[in-house]
């Protein structure tokens, strides 16, 4: 990636197209450094392998849109996925409800090219995908320690409403095996 020498005053937000997985895999792994405050590592084969998989299966399922941000001469500096989720509703309803949301999975933007308006066009094209799935209202994650995150999000609207936890498996049996 090109860093920003200038103010940027153009960029195109498009779908994501095959030749840009390869990228959002980078995204992605920085993503998830920057999450987790580590240092920087290369991803291993299978896990690279595993989000190509997930990426190239979301360019073409009508539930969800992976989106990207592509600045000229700089190539793609930012990248937004949702996906649609159904809950039936059925607890503590008289008829059948169908719920749909849509679970803002990751949004991402290059350093450099951050505070020029990308990050809400990406959000603009994933809110407008949610409604035109009659998604009724959007979700998301992220880390409790990413300040950052949390001060872009709730200037949007979003309220935490919960807190997921999250363990190993190995680390909840072996949990359960010392337990009578």
């Amino acid at each position: 990636m090109a860093s920003r020498k200038k103010a940027i005053s153009r960029y195109l937000i498009r779908e994501a197209v095959e030749d840009d997985v390869p990228v959002l895999v980078e995204f992605l792994a920085k993503l998830a450094l920057h999450v987790s405050g580590g240092p920087p590592l290369d991803l291993e084969e299978d896990e690279r392998d595993g989000l190509i998989a997930v990426l190239r299966s979301s360019l073409t399922n009508p539930d969800k849109q992976l989106v990207v941000a592509e600045v000229p001469g700089a190539g793609l500096v930012g990248m937004g996925y949702i996906y649609i989720s159904i809950n039936q509703g059925i607890w503590e309803q008289t008829s059948h409800v169908e719920y749909r949301s849509g679970i803002i999975d990751d949004v991402w933007v290059e350093p450099d090219f951050r505070r020029l308006g990308i990050f809400p066009d990406l959000l603009r094209k994933l809110v407008a995908f949610a409604e035109s799935c009659g998604a009724y209202e959007l979700v998301l994650e992220y880390s409790a320690s990413n300040k950052e995150a949390k001060a872009a999000w709730t200037r949007l609207g979003f309220k935490t409403i919960g807190i997921r936890a999250a363990a190993f498996t190995t680390s909840v049996s072996e949990a359960l095996a010392s337990r009578p």
